[in-house]
């Protein structure tokens, strides 16, 4: 199959997955987060990473939100370890390593991948880089330490940014 085909093939998978999800909401991240049952581990370490007023913030911010499956892939102990107060630090940093400053849509990252030759790389708020790439049909986005987590729902629209759910943690350098 021809890239340009590829990429269109991506995108119509991309919408396809989203389906009702494009229309914009009336929930900000968080608001949305606290709201899923998916994402308990993630509003649990917003809360305790204090970042519960910056993302509920004007933004806008996309936010690659790992769902609680993807917390429980982390070694045994890790998430326990990262909600305590004297690591606040370094929490804030992994979470903060989920979210990109800017509304990036399931489009505006294939248009970028389509743009680096099959590859983008995108800085987050805490100073590190992500690179979103298209594998098995699926979007990835690799973290600096070679993980991979694919993005399982896409273009979830709020009032100060979107999210897209995401399998894996990805972690900072």
């Amino acid at each position: 199959m021809k890239k340009k085909n590829l990429f269109k093939t991506i995108a119509l998978s991309f919408a396809l997955l989203v389906g009702a999800n494009v229309m914009a909401q009336d929930k900000n991240i968080v608001e949305t987060a606290i709201a899923s049952s998916d994402h308990t581990t993630l509003v649990a370490a917003v809360k305790a990473a204090d970042l519960v007023d910056v993302l509920s913030s004007e933004g806008p911010f996309t936010v690659f939100a790992p769902t609680n499956a993807a917390f429980d892939k982390l070694p045994e102990g890790t998430v326990t370890t990262l909600l305590k107060a004297e690591n606040k630090s370094t929490l804030q940093g992994v979470l903060t390593y989920h979210v990109v400053s800017g509304k990036f849509e399931a489009k505006d990252v294939i248009a970028l991948i389509k743009k680096g030759n099959g590859k983008a790389v995108i800085p987050t708020v805490n100073g590190g880089k992500l690179t979103a790439m298209i594998m098995d049909d699926s979007v990835y986005i690799t973290d600096e330490n070679g993980n991979k987590a694919k993005v399982t729902t896409a273009d979830l629209d709020q009032t100060n940014g979107v999210i897209h759910v995401i399998d894996s943690v990805v972690l900072p350098k």
